[in-house]
């Protein structure tokens, strides 16, 4: 079994990538703060069964009667959507600058957080096998 099949840190590395992707959403917002008729945009938070699934091969659930239920998944990993603001200034814009910096230190705490599990992992795996 390779590192990449452990559901737990394929669950840590998507969580990682999709604060990685948020950041940089999140960093455009802040520097098209002054630009007219610019509406900001964000990552839809990821669920935790988006995580579990999204990098682990699909395999279709067996279906032994036509009646029963054809499960799905999403196709996105990650979507975003435009939100509109509270205030927009009179240029149009509605980047809150306030807002977008919470924004910015959450997901960073989330980073953070997911990096020192998969950190912490990564060291109990090596000291089940007795590399450590």
């Amino acid at each position: 079994m390779g590192i990449n099949d452990i559901p737990i840190l394929s669950a840590l590395r998507t969580k990682m990538h999709w604060g990685q992707e948020r950041q940089r959403v999140l960093a455009e917002n802040i520097a098209n703060a002054d630009s007219p008729n610019f509406r900001p945009r964000d990552l839809t938070p990821i669920k935790p069964n988006q995580m579990a699934v999204a990098q682990t091969p699909r395999v279709a659930l067996a279906r032994t009667d036509g009646a029963h239920i054809a499960g799905a998944l999403s196709g996105d990993q990650f979507s975003s959507n435009q939100r509109g603001g509270y205030e927009i200034r009179p240029a149009g814009n509605a980047v809150q600058l306030e807002d977008e910096m919470m924004k910015v230190a959450a997901t960073q705490q989330d980073y953070q957080a997911a990096t020192s599990l998969y950190s912490r992992s990564l060291g109990l795996m090596k000291t089940a096998i007795g590399r450590r």
